[in-house]
């Protein structure tokens, strides 16, 4: 895929298609426009009661944007429950310099200084692609998606893509929906602002309250 960049990127996201690669360590990658999208809801998130309560006592720091490129690397790598991941050298770099650009972010919970869990994903608009996410301590992954969730409603996103359903994300009222109508809510979606933002995580608390209060 010769001068495929950031921008062209950027434009396949807004098309409804995102790439992927067969391993890490394959140098191809490739667009995928999936016939059923996995989508988060934004107002109707449903946190399992032991996840709140692993929330509200916030074992973890919650930091927006400041290991960016160790998040995408640790979800590079292999695990016990996953031994290939579609995130290669080419993906890596592309995304690199989306977050440059300031299109892209991670969501990172930390202990003790160790980077321990995190998500990252690309924004445009009132639309959030979530991308990958890892996790080294038990809920890791878990609390940083839902502090992306309170993040993402308190800026005014519309969308939060998963790309595929999970066992892992039907515990969170993931849906599947079909291109056609995942196609319209992005536009929709695209069509509106939001923010981000840089401020600090909300406590646990708080972010538990953001959602309930979409709901």
């Amino acid at each position: 895929m010769d001068a495929f960049g950031p921008l062209q990127l950027l434009a396949c996201y807004t098309r409804g298609v995102f790439p992927m690669a067969d391993a890490r360590d394959d140098d191809q990658i490739f667009l995928v426009d999936p016939e059923h999208r996995g989508v988060l809801p934004l107002a109707g998130f449903h946190v399992p009661r032991r996840l709140a309560r692993t929330v509200r006592a916030e074992p973890f720091e919650i930091r927006f944007d400041t290991a960016f490129d160790q998040v995408v690397s640790l979800c590079a790598e292999a695990a016990p429950d996953r031994h290939e991941t579609w995130i290669n050298p080419v993906i890596r770099d592309l995304y690199a310099q989306l977050f440059a650009m300031g299109c892209a972010h991670s969501v990172e919970c930390w202990r003790v200084g160790r980077l321990v869990g995190g998500l990252y994903g690309v924004s445009l608009g009132a639309a959030f692609f979530g991308e990958s996410m890892f996790s080294r301590e038990t809920d890791a992954s878990k609390v940083a998606l839902v502090h992306l969730v309170a993040r993402l409603i308190t800026g005014g996103y519309r969308l939060l893509d998963a790309q595929f359903i999970t066992e892992h994300l039907t515990q969170f009222k993931a849906e599947e929906i079909s291109r056609a109508v995942y196609h319209q809510r992005l536009a929709e979606a695209l069509g509106q602002p939001a923010d981000f933002g840089d401020q600090p995580a909300l406590a646990g608390v708080a972010a538990l309250q953001v959602i309930s209060q979409a709901s």
